[in-house]
């Protein structure tokens, strides 16, 4: 992986995790609003399907992309297809990863479009045909057994530094978990979701202050 004159944030996050949807989307908006094109998103794996012992559930994760688009993210969540929904996002973060191992732009360009496969554009990108696709079109070859390593060691060290969930955002020492949404219970069901702009802001306003790679 290359480096980068500027600050690395280091997002620990899975593939079909509609809230690192959202976050990241809104991370890339801050930093462009910045002008920092030098600080690099670097997504690494936080396969929730070994976290929680069982894949998504696509109804639920509708749900949650719904409400995501209904309440802060009008823009996002046009196509998720829950006949299409992955089975497997394993395959797909080694992929990432995989794309990370070239360099850190590629990576990060990458795992946004397989978000935006997913999400967007209602791909199933746990089929090994469209994920090869994808892989094609992206410049990227298909991952191998050193990526699908990487996947667990994500996950060991994301287990080791104290991740939350689904995403947790680090700059350095500085871990906050989805700092761009205050996310809570809905007293008649389901969720309350508001941009939590002043800790998302703090957030920024540290990791910016950095002036090198972390």
């Amino acid at each position: 992986m290359s480096t980068t004159t500027g600050p690395v944030i280091e997002v620990f996050a899975d593939i079909w995790c509609p809230f690192a949807h959202v976050g990241l989307r809104v991370i890339e908006e801050q930093r462009a609003r910045s002008g920092r094109s030098d600080m690099a998103i670097w997504v690494r794996a936080w396969p929730l399907e070994l976290v929680n012992g069982a894949p998504l559930d696509a109804a639920v994760t509708r749900e949650h992309a719904e409400e995501l688009r209904d309440q802060v993210a009008p823009d996002l969540f046009s196509h998720l297809d829950v006949s299409r929904f992955p089975t497997s996002t394993l395959e797909v973060l080694a992929l990432a990863n995989r794309a990370y191992r070239m360099d850190l732009k590629v990576g990060e360009r990458v795992s946004f479009a397989l978000r935006d496969a997913l999400f967007e554009e209602g791909r199933d990108i746990s089929d090994p045909v469209t994920l090869d696709y994808l892989a094609h079109d992206l410049g990227v070859v298909m991952p191998d057994d050193t990526d699908r390593a990487t996947v667990l060691a994500d996950w060991d060290e994301g287990r080791r530094r104290g991740v939350l969930g689904s995403p947790h955002f680090f700059c350095g020492d500085d871990g906050v978990f989805c700092p761009s949404l205050d996310i809570a219970k809905d007293p008649v069901g389901g969720l309350s979701v508001v941009p939590d702009v002043t800790r998302l802001t703090a957030f920024l306003e540290r990791c910016l202050a950095r002036p090198g790679p972390v």
